[in-house]
């Protein structure tokens, strides 16, 4: 359907939807948060009037009691406390420094990043750490779980997981319960059968490692890759 013949009310949501957050005007992005608007007024036009109010300005919003919110028709409680929840968490994220991604420059950094979720299992799972192309984690997931000895991986999800996360390398890993690392040969097969999938993606695969309680081998580091 397209957004002319929505109600004014839902145009934000299926425009943020069809187009992005980036699409959305100020008035639309606070029309979602308030979620509706009065009689006279859909949420746009609401948000429009009071984002007129305070010179079109975020900051000068923030300043506004709850009661100052609520003198505008259709605001009530819930809503101003809705608009001064999304003004603070705005707040908060500004004043917070952007976490810098752990980069991975050999098989240790993998081993540090998977070992507290893998060495002490008493069943096999497999994980998968998506890099950027600058080698930083910008993602993680466990894509199985098996039995004692056995945790296979479907490569169709391992890419779906790569593809959404925009990862141009991954490292993979799984553990054997019983402290033995030498692969198997499903290990040997399944890593290439990644590895070739990786390669017409564009999506290089920079090591598989096995771990145990306390050890791990590098296919990279044994040249087995």
């Amino acid at each position: 359907m397209s957004i002319k013949f929505l109600a004014e009310d839902d145009r934000p949501r299926e425009k943020f939807l069809l187009k992005g957050k980036n699409s959305l005007s100020d008035a639309e992005l606070l029309a979602i948060i308030m979620g509706s608007g009065n009689r006279e007024d859909s949420a746009v036009e609401l948000g429009r009037k009071i984002l007129q109010s305070v010179g079109n300005n975020w900051h000068n919003l923030s300043l506004l009691s709850l009661s100052d919110l609520m003198k505008f028709k259709g605001v009530g409680e819930a809503k101003a406390i809705s608009i001064a929840a999304a003004l603070e968490i705005g707040r908060r994220r500004a004043a917070q420094e952007v976490p810098e991604k752990i980069q991975i420059r050999e098989s240790k950094d993998i081993y540090k990043v998977l070992q507290p979720y893998l060495s002490d299992l008493q069943t096999e799972e497999f994980w998968a750490i998506f890099l950027n192309q600058n080698n930083r984690i910008v993602g993680k997931a466990r894509l199985s779980s098996g039995g004692i000895n056995q945790s296979v991986v479907d490569v169709r999800i391992l890419f779906k997981n790569c593809l959404e996360h925009l990862a141009t390398a991954i490292a993979i890993a799984h553990n054997h319960p019983s402290g033995n690392l030498k692969p198997s040969q499903e290990d040997l097969r399944i890593t290439k059968q990644i590895a070739d999938a990786g390669k017409i993606l564009n999506i290089q695969l920079l090591d598989h490692l096995i771990i145990s309680q306390n050890a791990y081998l590098s296919f990279a580091d044994e040249n087995i890759l």
